[in-house]
Protein backbone atom coordinates (compact mmCIF):
# COMPACT_ATOMS: atom_id res chain seq x y z
CA UNK A 1 0.00 0.00 0.00
CA UNK A 2 1.31 3.29 -0.97
CA UNK A 3 1.62 6.40 0.79
CA UNK A 4 -1.15 8.20 -1.57
CA UNK A 5 -3.33 5.57 -1.26
CA UNK A 6 -3.00 5.31 2.48
CA UNK A 7 -3.87 9.34 2.62
CA UNK A 8 -6.94 8.73 0.07
CA UNK A 9 -8.16 5.64 2.76
CA UNK A 10 -7.83 8.11 5.50
CA UNK A 11 -9.98 10.93 3.94
CA UNK A 12 -12.46 8.31 3.31
CA UNK A 13 -12.18 7.34 7.72
CA UNK A 14 -12.08 11.01 8.21
CA UNK A 15 -15.81 11.34 6.70
CA UNK A 16 -17.82 10.50 9.23
CA UNK A 17 -15.90 11.96 12.25
CA UNK A 18 -16.62 15.05 10.05
CA UNK A 19 -20.13 13.88 10.12
CA UNK A 20 -20.06 12.88 13.87
CA UNK A 21 -18.11 16.23 15.48
CA UNK A 22 -20.53 18.41 13.35
CA UNK A 23 -23.62 16.83 14.38
CA UNK A 24 -21.96 16.78 17.79
CA UNK A 25 -23.23 20.76 17.28
CA UNK A 26 -21.86 23.91 19.56
CA UNK A 27 -18.74 25.48 18.63
CA UNK A 28 -16.31 23.06 19.63
CA UNK A 29 -17.97 19.95 17.69
CA UNK A 30 -18.20 22.50 14.44
CA UNK A 31 -14.55 24.06 14.83
CA UNK A 32 -13.67 20.41 14.94
CA UNK A 33 -15.33 19.59 12.20
CA UNK A 34 -13.59 22.20 10.05
CA UNK A 35 -10.21 21.27 11.07
CA UNK A 36 -10.49 17.65 10.14
CA UNK A 37 -11.92 18.57 6.90
CA UNK A 38 -9.63 21.21 5.97
CA UNK A 39 -7.00 18.37 6.40
CA UNK A 40 -8.74 16.23 4.66
CA UNK A 41 -9.14 18.45 1.72
CA UNK A 42 -5.35 19.28 1.53
CA UNK A 43 -4.14 15.61 1.82
CA UNK A 44 -6.19 15.46 -1.48
CA UNK A 45 -3.93 17.47 -3.27
CA UNK A 46 -1.49 15.85 -1.13
CA UNK A 47 -2.49 12.35 -2.30
CA UNK A 48 -2.18 13.13 -6.13
CA UNK A 49 0.85 15.07 -5.83
CA UNK A 50 2.80 12.37 -4.10
CA UNK A 51 1.15 9.73 -6.39
CA UNK A 52 3.07 11.75 -9.19
CA UNK A 53 5.68 12.81 -7.75
CA UNK A 54 7.03 9.36 -6.61
CA UNK A 55 5.44 7.71 -9.28
CA UNK A 56 3.03 5.59 -7.54
CA UNK A 57 -0.25 6.11 -9.55
CA UNK A 58 -2.36 3.34 -8.81
CA UNK A 59 -5.40 1.97 -10.73
CA UNK A 60 -7.02 1.92 -6.58
CA UNK A 61 -5.61 5.89 -6.48
CA UNK A 62 -7.53 6.20 -10.00
CA UNK A 63 -11.03 4.65 -8.29
CA UNK A 64 -10.79 5.48 -5.17
CA UNK A 65 -10.04 9.51 -4.98
CA UNK A 66 -12.87 10.50 -6.34
CA UNK A 67 -15.18 8.53 -3.98
CA UNK A 68 -13.32 9.85 -1.51
CA UNK A 69 -13.90 13.34 -2.61
CA UNK A 70 -17.50 12.78 -3.37
CA UNK A 71 -18.20 11.34 0.05
CA UNK A 72 -16.26 13.99 1.98
CA UNK A 73 -18.26 17.14 0.00
CA UNK A 74 -21.40 14.79 -0.39
CA UNK A 75 -21.29 13.76 3.89
CA UNK A 76 -20.75 16.95 4.73
CA UNK A 77 -23.22 19.00 2.95
CA UNK A 78 -25.79 16.72 3.81
CA UNK A 79 -25.14 17.05 7.31
CA UNK A 80 -24.71 21.00 7.12
CA UNK A 81 -28.57 20.90 5.94
CA UNK A 82 -30.03 18.37 8.22
CA UNK A 83 -28.13 20.63 11.11
CA UNK A 84 -29.95 23.68 9.58
CA UNK A 85 -26.46 25.39 8.83
CA UNK A 86 -28.04 25.92 5.45
CA UNK A 87 -30.52 27.84 4.42
CA UNK A 88 -33.12 26.27 2.27
CA UNK A 89 -32.28 28.35 -0.57
CA UNK A 90 -28.43 26.94 -0.40
CA UNK A 91 -30.17 23.80 -1.17
CA UNK A 92 -30.12 24.19 -5.13
CA UNK A 93 -26.31 24.84 -5.29
CA UNK A 94 -25.82 21.42 -2.94
CA UNK A 95 -28.12 19.83 -4.92
CA UNK A 96 -26.62 20.79 -8.02
CA UNK A 97 -23.02 19.70 -6.79
CA UNK A 98 -24.06 16.47 -5.71
CA UNK A 99 -26.22 15.40 -9.27
CA UNK A 100 -22.85 16.69 -11.14
CA UNK A 101 -20.93 13.94 -8.65
CA UNK A 102 -23.12 11.39 -9.10
CA UNK A 103 -23.52 12.31 -13.39
CA UNK A 104 -19.73 11.82 -13.35
CA UNK A 105 -19.54 9.06 -11.27
CA UNK A 106 -22.22 6.82 -12.94
CA UNK A 107 -20.35 7.91 -16.16
CA UNK A 108 -17.00 6.72 -15.32
CA UNK A 109 -18.67 3.31 -14.64
CA UNK A 110 -20.17 2.92 -17.74
CA UNK A 111 -16.60 3.66 -19.44
CA UNK A 112 -15.00 1.38 -17.55
CA UNK A 113 -17.68 -1.49 -18.06
CA UNK A 114 -16.99 -0.50 -21.54
CA UNK A 115 -13.67 0.07 -21.70
CA UNK A 116 -13.44 2.84 -22.70
CA UNK A 117 -9.97 5.21 -21.81
CA UNK A 118 -10.67 7.39 -18.58
CA UNK A 119 -11.05 11.16 -18.89
CA UNK A 120 -8.78 13.12 -17.29
CA UNK A 121 -9.91 15.97 -14.94
CA UNK A 122 -10.06 19.51 -16.01
CA UNK A 123 -8.76 22.54 -14.81
CA UNK A 124 -11.97 23.75 -14.08
CA UNK A 125 -12.70 20.40 -12.10
CA UNK A 126 -9.48 21.40 -9.95
CA UNK A 127 -11.20 24.88 -9.50
CA UNK A 128 -14.47 23.48 -8.55
CA UNK A 129 -13.28 20.57 -6.35
CA UNK A 130 -10.77 23.65 -4.49
CA UNK A 131 -13.72 25.62 -4.46
CA UNK A 132 -16.12 23.16 -2.62
CA UNK A 133 -13.54 22.30 -0.05
CA UNK A 134 -12.92 26.40 0.52
CA UNK A 135 -16.80 26.65 0.84
CA UNK A 136 -17.36 23.46 3.33
CA UNK A 137 -14.54 24.59 5.86
CA UNK A 138 -16.00 28.23 5.64
CA UNK A 139 -19.24 27.04 6.09
CA UNK A 140 -18.53 24.53 9.03
CA UNK A 141 -16.07 27.44 10.71
CA UNK A 142 -18.89 29.92 10.57
CA UNK A 143 -21.26 27.37 12.17
CA UNK A 144 -18.59 27.12 14.74
CA UNK A 145 -19.46 30.76 15.61
CA UNK A 146 -16.91 32.80 13.90
CA UNK A 147 -17.86 36.15 12.01
CA UNK A 148 -20.99 36.03 10.05
CA UNK A 149 -18.74 37.28 6.61
CA UNK A 150 -17.15 33.47 7.14
CA UNK A 151 -20.42 32.18 6.57
CA UNK A 152 -21.49 34.77 3.63
CA UNK A 153 -17.55 33.65 1.61
CA UNK A 154 -18.26 30.26 2.40
CA UNK A 155 -22.28 30.43 0.78
CA UNK A 156 -20.54 32.59 -2.51
CA UNK A 157 -17.71 29.76 -2.66
CA UNK A 158 -20.81 27.09 -2.94
CA UNK A 159 -22.70 29.17 -5.41
CA UNK A 160 -19.25 29.17 -7.46
CA UNK A 161 -18.84 25.81 -6.87
CA UNK A 162 -22.37 24.76 -8.20
CA UNK A 163 -21.41 26.99 -11.29
CA UNK A 164 -18.15 24.95 -11.79
CA UNK A 165 -20.05 21.78 -11.35
CA UNK A 166 -22.63 22.24 -13.91
CA UNK A 167 -20.06 23.41 -16.31
CA UNK A 168 -17.44 20.44 -15.99
CA UNK A 169 -20.73 17.96 -15.28
CA UNK A 170 -21.32 19.36 -19.02
CA UNK A 171 -18.29 19.27 -20.26
CA UNK A 172 -17.65 15.27 -19.43
CA UNK A 173 -20.82 14.28 -19.91
CA UNK A 174 -19.97 15.39 -23.87
CA UNK A 175 -16.54 13.64 -23.57
CA UNK A 176 -18.13 10.21 -21.75
CA UNK A 177 -20.78 10.34 -24.70
CA UNK A 178 -18.19 10.44 -27.46
CA UNK A 179 -15.69 8.03 -25.67
CA UNK A 180 -18.76 5.94 -26.00
CA UNK A 181 -20.17 6.56 -28.94
CA UNK A 182 -19.35 2.85 -30.91
CA UNK A 183 -17.01 3.47 -34.04
CA UNK A 184 -18.35 4.41 -37.24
Amino acid sequence: MTLPNILTLLRVAATPLIAALALLGGETGMLAAAALFAAAAVTDWLDGFLARRLNQTSAFGAMFDPIADKLQVGVTLAVLMIGGELGSWAAAPALAILARELLVSGLREAMAGMGAGRIPSSFAAKLKTTAQMAALTLLLLAAGGLDPMVRTAGLALLWLAAALSLWTGAAYLKAALQALRPAA
